[in-house]
């Protein structure tokens, strides 16, 4: 594998459903209250780019059934199960084209960041908004993520010298992970009002959903992780760490970021 180009998070991989699943226990329920504040419901046109697994996508079905619809786009959309009300299409949001002012909201998580273009990509989601209408920009910054409490010096310095090179992994593939801190600005320069970013932070312990999703991510990108630095040892070490009982640590920063189209 070429792992200096590809998609830091491969939906093909097998290591995908886990890491959706992982994702959704650690940030849905911060995204949610982020989206019941745009008002969201019965017969709103949402678009939720990016969507990888169903629980989003879902939720907004739900809230805007039974007269809205949700376009759920993704350029692998298969881990995206169908229901009413939800249309599931694969999508490059960086080279296809989107509707322009179609939708009462649009919502991407942990997408841009990714993407080398994400300003291009941020401008083109704000566009296809109608009048009005809301896009909320969830985001993570992983240049802060203090470790706590630790079995020894060594393991501290284990679990930072892990994080290192994730930013390292995100870096090579052409992303942006402290992006989140400039989605608020690049919201304003694109046109929005009301923009409104909410940074959120989170205790992480020893079972506790984001920890779990790290570990996961010391087998998803294993390739990624030796080729910045580490050794098969140093994951097996780290993911010991991780779930030793007297771990904590504090989560990155999550902005969750709201701007509105003007009427």
């Amino acid at each position: 594998m070429d792992v200096t180009t590809a998609y830091v998070f491969d939906n093909l991989s097998r290591h995908a459903e886990e890491q959706h699943r992982c994702l959704a226990e650690a940030y849905d329920p911060g995204t949610f209250a982020r989206l019941e504040e745009t008002g969201v419901g019965d017969g709103w046109s949402c678009l939720e780019v990016g969507a990888g697994g169903s629980g989003v996508a879902h939720w907004l079905a739900t809230k805007v059934a039974p007269s809205g619809s949700v376009l759920a786009t993704d350029i692998e959309p298969g881990h995206v199960t169908p229901m009413p009300g939800l249309n599931v299409v694969r999508h490059d949001v960086v080279r296809d084209p989107l509707p322009r002012r179609g939708f009462d909201l649009v919502h991407a998580r942990l997408v841009l960041q990714h993407l080398p273009e994400r300003e291009a990509v941020l401008r083109k989601l704000a566009g296809a908004l109608r009048p009005g209408g809301w896009l909320q920009i969830d985001e993570f910054d992983i240049s802060y993520g203090a470790v706590l409490l630790a079995p020894g010096e060594r393991a501290a310095h284990l679990y930072e010298k892990f994080l290192a090179a994730k930013r390292k992994t995100f870096e090579v593939a052409g992303g942006d992970g402290t992006w989140g801190r400039q989605v608020a600005a690049s919201m304003a320069a694109a046109g929005l009002v009301d923009v409104d970013p909410v940074p959120m932070i989170f205790p992480w312990h020893a079972g506790s959903p984001g920890v779990r999703l790290l570990i996961h991510h010391t087998r998803h990108l294993r390739d990624r992780l030796v080729a910045a630095g580490m050794t098969d040892g140093e994951l097996a070490e780290v993911r010991e760490v991780m779930a030793d009982p007297g771990f904590r640590a504090t989560s990155c920063v999550v902005y969750s970021v709201h701007g509105r189209r003007p009427e």
